[in-house]
């Protein structure tokens, strides 16, 4: 084993290079961030020039810049792809996140390749082939368990890297057609509906209601905080935080809260035979402290890791619902009297509120004013007065007892708003006597060295031992530059007389010379070679599942050993009823409905009989079908002959014109379609 096999790397996410600039600030040993295109997150396009501002900045800290080029690709487009690559390694990033297996068979520069999370890697056979194709780090499933991960690392030796926080994919990431189907827009080329957090009417199939407008396709929010270690055991090394949509005060705190549960799990190890360490440089401190219950969430879960459970969706609302603050005790013309369960619980003008009305859907408060009305009663809770922004009259179903809850605390924002952060670099200064004067040399805490001189006349200062005091606090005045002296030493030099502007000279010259040398010391990440002769896929057929778009992925398939491979979903050749979305969540299992959860309710043989269910939204349905035996659910549908029709008019350049060879999956064929 060798060093790597210990790092551990928080990988954060950033819309823009600001935030990917305080990604980093906040602890941040990678950021995973989108190029001007093809990065699988349409409004979250960055230029070559703003990513090399970003890189520049995270290599001060040894920190890392992944850039997504994670959509599928036509034809008329690798060539585009192949330019930005080389681009994006010109511009210092340190490796590209895919998903189109068409890259492998381009140009590409020598930089570093991940596998995205749209590859959908949920076994040890796929995670291997990732790697012996070349990936150097591959995103595990999020819907993975600890065993199931332990397994991929007992057959891999890339580094693996898992979703640790923020919203979740209700699909195995990749197997989400829905948005295609319905609107011509493609989530694996960056441009979901989101059809997932939609209200449904549940229906069985004899037409009788499940459920009623319940969002029954919409997860709670991801959260391992308390997982990590297990994670760790179970061999994940890279802790991946999503959200390249989300805004800088949520990667600010969320980095923040992520690096101080990593870093005390480095810190309770150091004593172990297998001590952990940080994959960048640095010590963060800050100046609030973090809390993920700030930030939107829908609620959190942790999802599959420790085993199924039927908490794990948000069907009530996919927004934000906030933490329970207290109770209405009073509804007038204009205000809204609240009595709070906490003495510590403050209202600001600005804040948002909610409740949730009589069927269960959020209703949203913006307080305009906050008067505190007389003083805490025993046991803490205070009577607030507020005036909403909004008509009190148009407020529904609020009425006293309703419960209030806070999802938007002003002053928060305020704090985040500002500087929240400082990461420094721990160095050792030492200045010593030298023959024509002195010298100041500063050592950071990874080994690099700077040394500058200065020539000045050997005089013995006045009072030697004050004097060495000074010199000390001196050399060790780092001020705003991003290293921090933990360390003073005076090598012969403590009882000569150098002037104040002779060591700030010297201290400014060797910060400016260390921070050169740790540019040029830092490596890039090594391109993984792959195995030769070409490894076999563990497939000899693909369906559309495997979302190939262009005739390089169909060639790197067919090198690999795949006899059959079906276009891409968004090829619009799959005009039948078809799994539009195949996922480990069951609407049955958290209604409570699964046959599995009813003693004796069993078929022959001991097999479950799972009827179909129907969601309908509108004019729109889908069929929920069941393959008991993986417990797994599929959404089935087809594409709409609007979608078809916008399709035909596109030019011919913008669609892909792969010769494919048709065969009847096998999951159509299991659910008969």
């Amino acid at each position: 084993m060798s060093l790597l096999d210990f790092q551990l790397e928080l990988l954060a996410p950033a819309r823009d290079a600001d935030i990917g600039i305080e990604a980093v600030n906040h602890g941040a040993d990678a950021v995973y961030i989108g190029g001007p295109s093809f990065g699988a997150r349409s409004s979250a396009d960055n230029s070559v020039s703003q990513i090399a501002r970003l890189t520049r900045h995270a290599h001060r800290f040894n920190s890392r810049i992944f850039v997504t080029l994670n959509t599928i690709l036509r034809d008329d487009e690798l060539e585009g792809a192949r330019k930005l690559a080389w681009q994006l390694y010109d511009a210092g990033a340190d490796a590209l996140i895919i998903q189109d297996m068409g890259l492998l068979e381009l140009d590409l520069p020598p930089i570093q390749l991940h596998a995205s999370t749209q590859t959908d890697i949920r076994t040890p056979e796929k995670a291997r082939f990732l790697q012996d194709v070349g990936l150097s780090q591959i995103v595990l499933a999020r819907e993975l368990t600890l065993q199931q991960i332990a397994a991929i690392r007992a057959t891999t030796n890339c580094t693996l890297e898992f979703f640790v926080h923020g919203a979740l994919c209700v699909a195995y990431s990749g197997q989400c057609y829905i948005s295609h189907a319905h609107t011509g827009r493609s989530a694996n080329r960056g441009e979901c509906s989101q059809a997932c957090r939609l209200p449904y009417q549940v229906v069985d199939d004899k037409g009788r209601f499940v459920a009623h407008d319940k969002h029954v396709l919409s997860m709670k929010d991801n959260n391992q905080s308390e997982n990590l270690a297990a994670l760790v055991d179970a061999g994940i090394r890279s802790f991946k935080i999503e959200g390249r949509y989300k805004d800088m005060g949520y990667v600010k705190n969320i980095t923040a809260h992520y690096r101080k549960l990593l870093d005390a799990l480095i810190d309770e190890r150091q004593g172990s035979a297998q001590p952990l360490t940080r994959a960048s440089s640095g010590t963060t401190t800050f100046t609030f402290t973090p809390d993920p219950n700030q930030n939107f969430n829908r609620e959190f879960t942790d999802y599959f890791v420790q085993g199924r459970k039927d908490d794990i969706g948000a069907f009530d609302s996919p927004k934000n619902p906030g933490l329970a603050i207290g109770y209405v005790t009073q509804v007038g013309p204009n205000w809204v009297e609240l009595e709070t369960t906490d003495a510590a619980t403050v209202l600001h003008n600005g804040d948002g509120l909610c409740y949730y009305d009589l069927q269960k859907e959020l209703v949203g408060l913006a307080i305009n004013r906050a008067e505190p009305i007389g003083k805490p009663k025993q046991g803490g809770a205070r009577r607030w007065r507020v005036f909403p922004k909004d008509d009190v009259a148009g407020l529904k179903d609020l009425r006293k007892g309703t419960e209030v809850n806070r999802n938007r605390d002003i002053d928060w924002v305020r704090v985040l708003d500002k500087k929240s952060s400082d990461r420094r670099i721990a160095v050792w200064a030492e200045l010593t006597r030298t023959p024509k004067g002195v010298a100041l040399t500063l050592t950071d805490e990874d080994g690099n060295t700077a040394t500058t001189h200065a020539t000045l006349p050997h005089t013995t200062a006045n009072d030697p031992a004050t004097n060495a005091t000074l010199l000390e606090q001196h050399i060790g005045k780092l001020g705003t530059t991003i290293f921090i002296a933990t360390h003073a030493h005076l090598t012969g030099a403590s009882d000569l007389f150098v002037p104040a502007s002779t060591l700030n000279a010297l201290r400014r010259d060797a910060v400016e010379e260390l921070e050169t040398v740790r540019a040029l010391a830092l490596p890039r990440l090594p391109r993984a070679a792959a195995v030769q002769p070409p490894v076999a896929f563990p497939e000899d057929t693909l369906s559309y599942l495997a979302n190939v778009h262009n005739k390089a992925a169909h060639a790197f398939y067919a090198k690999h050993g795949v006899k059959v491979v079906d276009a891409a979903y968004e090829n619009n050749e799959e005009l039948g009823e078809v799994s539009l979305m195949i996922t480990k969540h069951c609407v049955r299992f958290s209604l409570s409905l699964c046959p599995k959860q009813a003693k004796g309710v069993v078929g022959v043989q001991g097999q479950v009989k799972a009827e179909p269910l129907q969601l309908i939204n509108g004019k729109e349905k889908l069929t929920l079908r069941f393959d008991c035996k993986p417990c797994e659910m599929h959404v089935v549908g087809k594409i709409k002959a609007s979608v078809l029709n916008q399709a035909r008019k596109e030019p011919t350049g913008a669609q892909s014109v792969v010769p494919m060879t048709f065969h009847k999956s096998r999951q159509q064929k299991e659910f008969g379609h």
